[in-house]
């Protein structure tokens, strides 16, 4: 597995990379699964903070590694279950994640992208559905995410075409926060999730929580959400020692409860 992915903790981010350049870094079952199982081990550790996902050379990830599917045995997940299970669990982690774009994302790997909280970008990097171009349908949030994420009419263009897009564009319709020079990526990238780690870990939590949930709700209901969300906080140890910090003039420090 270490020939495939890696994992390591810069500081109080951990870095996912995916290491198969030869095969423009295709998600193959094995790594599908020890990415998911990498970030439950981090969910549950206070040192990270924040999650990163990249990858080597130059593709990010140009999707499921389907000449390595295989044919699993009776009642094991498939490649296909793998990686949905691998997508869930990067949607749902608690704390900012990070997609580091290094180069061609497609279909899984524009659908990795899709599960994280915001997109930086390097300059040649490229985004893609790709699944109509091999009679392929999306099932990590290609169809159903894309969509949310940037307008109706762009997303249809990449789904139906099979096309992709320089990452300029896509920051343009708001998939990209920033697009860098490729050799800045990774020390861009960890200054942000440096900067991120600072910050009380428990208002990070709450307010990805709130802003996941919101846009499946009235605007009313959001907003009563974000309010209970606010009461809950007001008794927390990171508001008093933020107001305490402001008060003194001195940088707080935060413990996430």
């Amino acid at each position: 597995m270490s020939e495939a992915v890696s994992f390591e903790v810069r500081g109080r981010v951990g870095w996912i990379t995916l290491m198969r350049p030869q095969a423009r870094n295709a998600i193959s079952k094995d790594m599908a699964l020890a990415m998911a199982a990498q970030l439950r081990e981090w969910r549950q550790d206070d040192a990270v903070r924040v999650v990163a996902v990249t990858a080597t050379g130059p593709a990010f990830c140009a999707g499921a590694d389907l000449k390595a599917s295989g044919t699993p045995g009776p009642g094991e997940p498939d490649l296909l279950d793998t990686l949905v299970a691998f997508f869930d669990t990067l949607r749902a982690f608690p704390k900012p994640t990070i997609a580091a774009v290094n180069g061609l994302a497609i279909a899984g790997g524009l659908e990795t992208v899709l599960a994280c909280d915001f997109v930086i970008a390097a300059q040649s990097a490229r985004f893609g559905d790709a699944h109509s171009n091999f009679g392929v349908f999306p099932g990590g949030g290609g169809a159903a995410v894309l969509p949310r994420k940037i307008p109706l009419n762009i997303a249809k263009y990449l789904l139906y075409t099979g096309e992709s897009l320089p990452a300029a564009d896509m920051k343009q319709y708001g998939l990209v926060a920033e697009v860098v020079a490729d050799e800045e990526l990774v020390a861009r990238v960890q200054a942000i999730g440096d900067k991120l780690a600072t910050k009380s870990p428990l208002v990070l939590r709450k307010m990805k929580k709130v802003a996941d949930e919101a846009a499946d709700k009235p605007l009313a209901d959001a907003l009563r959400h974000e309010l209970l969300e606010l009461r809950n906080h007001q008794r927390s140890y990171d508001i008093t020692e933020g107001l305490r910090a402001f008060a003194e003039k001195r940088t707080p420090e935060f413990k996430g409860y």
